[in-house]
Formats: structure tokens, C-alpha cells, sequence
């Protein structure tokens, strides 16, 4: 410990944060350097300990590529390496930055055995931040637990590794300024996708579930969070004639205009009249928080919206597998082969969907039915009768907000860890 002699030299320590997606970035590790800045000064004057916070973004499918803008905008990270850099980071670290001799590489989001790869190439010490699995208990210094039910699954000679924390999600900080509500409107939240493929389907079908929403229900406002890796435009596009999937729907856009002075940035009226509102704000939970009912397909969405307790509908239509060419991947390459195509439609229909007890994550990690699920050859019209109907059952749409916040973890998680990588700063 630090006697109290100036002349003694400052230990520089290097906090490294892997990561990948946004909703990782916002409601991971943003509360987790939140909290490390805080002991930053402690560390400094009390034990003449120097850390820097460096983030490394590693390869990920859920990535939307704008996660460096994202992280460089917070100004706290003295080294950001982009995704596509991350082999040549760990083949050849000094082209990057000199790295300090002591160090911690901290898993908060990704594949947890890149952050492993990482820490044993620099030589430092790993953390693992595991919400639902520890994957490689043998090879990590230290495993923070989202709930006891991850430290029943690590093998028992690795589990005193693990400290339970709770769930990182639920240090989600909320702006409570903004209020949406007055006693006669509602608010739904319509979440298409974020990606082509599900864009495809879900921006034609999504618009003709407005319709049929606004048509019997005029109180209700509806609006579309704009996933940071699109744009207005391919509201456009995919609404037109241009995509194969579109004909089969009949709602269509007709304006797209900016907003000014308001929450929201664009307002998308269809052909019948039916008023959407978007918000380009990501993530923007203060805005989610206040809707009665989000609508959403499958995806991590699904887990963000059961961090704030806000009941869903997953929605997720199989009838237009066969059109695999409109999909991203290998699946866009092999969908346009025909019979390629119909044998893929044939293995996803009758193995994957029916051996697939769960789509939606909060139902899956749950392993019972949280939120309602809509898998098949499903219309529109029924998916807003289906909202129409929760709306008028207030007592439901409770028991569903009730029972998403007793299968997260308890608030506090992110001071607890910035504690266990302080203390382990402390012994480096």
C-alpha cells in the first residue's frame, strides 16, 4: 500500500472493455464506466494507481457497425479499436498502443472466449460478466454472476470464481423528465427489425398492423424507435414495390416529414391516414418506458424491452420463408438457388420452428411463456385485435410487466463490479 512518499512512481493499470452491439454499449458498459470513473481519483490519491479505460469491439452479427461513433462520443476511452481491427489486435497489440504490463480485460458483451484470447495475448487478468452462462468458467480469473441460477451452471470446481451481482440491465438509467401520457391516449412502440431480412417483412406487415389499430382506435399513438443501423429511406424502400414482400400487404407510406420541436423526428402517414411517429434516439428507454405495449419481432430487442418491464407481442410471420432471396448472408446467396431454397423452407418450417420451444429471449431464459408469442402464418389483423384486446385488460398487461422484472436480476450490478475490478486493480 502507498506509504505517503511522493517520490514513488505512479502504477499505470490498463481496464480493458470488450463489447460488440449498441444495446451492449448502452445498458453494459455504460453503467460500468460510469462507476469506474467514480473510483478513479480514490485509486489515484490513495494507492497511486493510474488505470486508463480502453475498448475493444469484437466481431458480432448483432453489431451495427456504429459502435465506435457511439463510444467516441462518450470522450471516456483513451484507446477505441473498431471490430474489423480485432485479429490484428491480436496478433500485433503495440500497433495499436503501448499496452502497461498490468491489466484487466473485462467481458461485457460478444463472444466471452474473445475476451479470454484477449487477456492471455496481453497477459492480464479476465473478467467475465456472465448474464445467463459462464461458457469458459476454466479460463477465466473471475465470473460476475447475473443470478444464482448462472453460478448453478458453472461446473462445482470453478464456482468459487463466481460472485453473484445482479442484472446490469436493470442499472438502466431512465430520463423521468419526459411524459408522454394524458388519460385519453395510449402508446405502442412498433419494432420491425434492425436488419434487411427482417425489415423486409416486418416494415409491410408492421404498417398494416398501424392501420388496423388506428381504424378502430383513434387514442392510440403509435411509434417506431429507428434502430441506429437504418434510416427513413428504407421505410421507403421496403414499403415499395421494390420488395417482393410489400404486394401482399396494402398499407403503404405516403409522406415522411421531419418534426420540429418535439421527442420525436419524423412522422410517417400511410395512404390511410394512420399517423407514425419516429424517434432516431438510441437507445431511447425514457421514451419506451412510457408506452402501454411495444409490438416487436425476435431478436435482443426482446431482452431490452423485458429490462424495463415493458409488456410485448412477439411477432415473428413464417409465410414468406420461401423468399429467401430477400434475406441477408448465405441465405440471400443460397435462397436464390430454387430447390436449395424450398428444401432451406422445408428444414426451418417443419424441424427448426417445431422443435423451437421459445423465440422471445425473456420466454427462453425463463424456459415458460412471459410474453405472448405469435409464430406461423399470421395476418395483421388478428396481431391488432391480439394489442387491442391487451390494452382493454390492464390486469394482463401487469402480470406481464410483473413477472419480466422478477426474472431479472436485482439493480446494483454495476457498482458491484466496477468493486470486484477495483479490488482486483488493487492486487495487480
Amino acid at each position: 500500500m502507498y506509504s505517503g512518499s511522493t517520490a514513488m512512481k505512479n502504477k499505470s493499470v490498463a481496464v480493458v472493455i470488450v463489447s460488440n452491439g449498441p444495446g451492449e454499449l448502452s445498458t453494459w458498459v455504460s453503467p460500468v464506466v460510469d462507476e469506474l470513473n467514480k473510483r478513479n481519483k480514490s485509486l489515484f490519491d490513495d494507492y497511486k494507481i493510474d488505470f486508463t479505460l480502453r475498448l475493444v469491439l469484437v466481431p458480432c452479427p448483432n453489431a451495427t457497425g456504429k459502435e465506435f461513433i457511439v463510444a467516441n462520443s462518450w470522450n471516456t476511452f483513451e484507446l477505441i479499436t473498431k471490430s474489423n481491427s480485432f485479429w490484428k489486435l491480436l496478433i500485433n497489440p503495440r500497433s495499436f498502443a503501448n499496452w502497461p504490463k498490468k491489466g484487466l480485460v473485462i467481458f461485457l458483451g460478444g463472444d466471452q472466449f474473445w475476451s479470454i484470447l484477449l487477456a492471455k495475448r496481453l497477459g492480464y487478468l479476465n473478467i467475465t460478466y456472465a448474464e445467463w452462462i459462464s461458457r469458459w468458467p476454466q479460463w477465466t480469473n473471475h465470473i460476475a454472476a447475473m443470478n444464482g441460477k448462472v453460478k448453478e451452471l458453472i461446473p462445482k470446481r470453478y464456482r468459487d470464481k463466481c460472485q453473484i451481482i445482479g442484472d446490469l440491465m436493470a442499472d438502466i438509467k431512465i430520463n423521468s423528465e419526459i411524459s408522454l401520457k394524458n388519460k385519453e391516449n395510449h402508446y405502442i412502440a412498433l419494432l420491425p427489425g434492425s436488419k434487411k431480412a427482417k425489415l423486409s417483412v416486418g416494415i409491410p406487415f408492421f404498417l398494416e398492423i398501424a392501420d388496423h389499430i388506428a381504424e378502430e382506435n383513434q387514442n392510440i399513438n403509435l411509434i417506431i424507435p429507428i434502430a441506429p443501423t437504418t434510416d427513413k429511406s428504407e421505410y421507403l424502400f421496403f414499403q415499395s414495390e421494390r420488395n417482393p414482400i410489400a404486394k401482399y400487404y396494402s398499407s403503404k407510406i405516403k409522406t415522411i416529414n421531419n418534426i420540429k420541436d418535439s421527442c420525436f423526428d419524423y412522422v410517417i402517414e400511410t395512404a390511410k391516414n394512420t399517423k407514425i411517429y419516429l424517434i432516431k434516439k438510441h437507445p431511447c428507454y425514457e421514451i419506451l418506458k412510457e408506452c402501454d405495449l411495444a409490438i416487436t419481432t425476435v431478436g435482443a430487442n426482446t431482452s431490452e424491452l423485458a429490462a424495463i418491464a415493458l409488456p410485448m407481442l412477439v411477432v415473428l410471420p413464417t409465410q414468406h420463408l420461401n423468399m429467401m432471396n430477400a434475406w441477408d448472408g448465405i441465405f440471400g446467396v443460397v435462397g436464390k438457388i430454387s430447390f436449395i431454397n424450398r428444401f432451406l423452407t422445408f428444414i426451418i418450417k417443419y424441424f427448426y420452428f417445431k422443435k423451437k420451444k421459445f423465440f422471445a429471449w425473456p420466454n427462453i431464459k425463463a424456459k415458460r411463456m412471459i410474453v405472448p408469442e405469435r409464430i406461423g402464418n399470421i395476418a395483421p389483423k388478428n396481431i391488432a385485435r391480439e394489442v387491442l384486446f391487451l390494452l382493454k385488460n390492464k390486469d394482463q398487461l401487469k402480470n406481464i410487466s410483473d413477472n419480466l422484472r422478477k426474472e431479472r436480476g436485482k439493480k446494483g450490478a454495476a457498482e458491484k463490479l466496477a468493486s470486484i475490478i477495483v479490488n482486483a486493480i488493487k492486487k495487480l
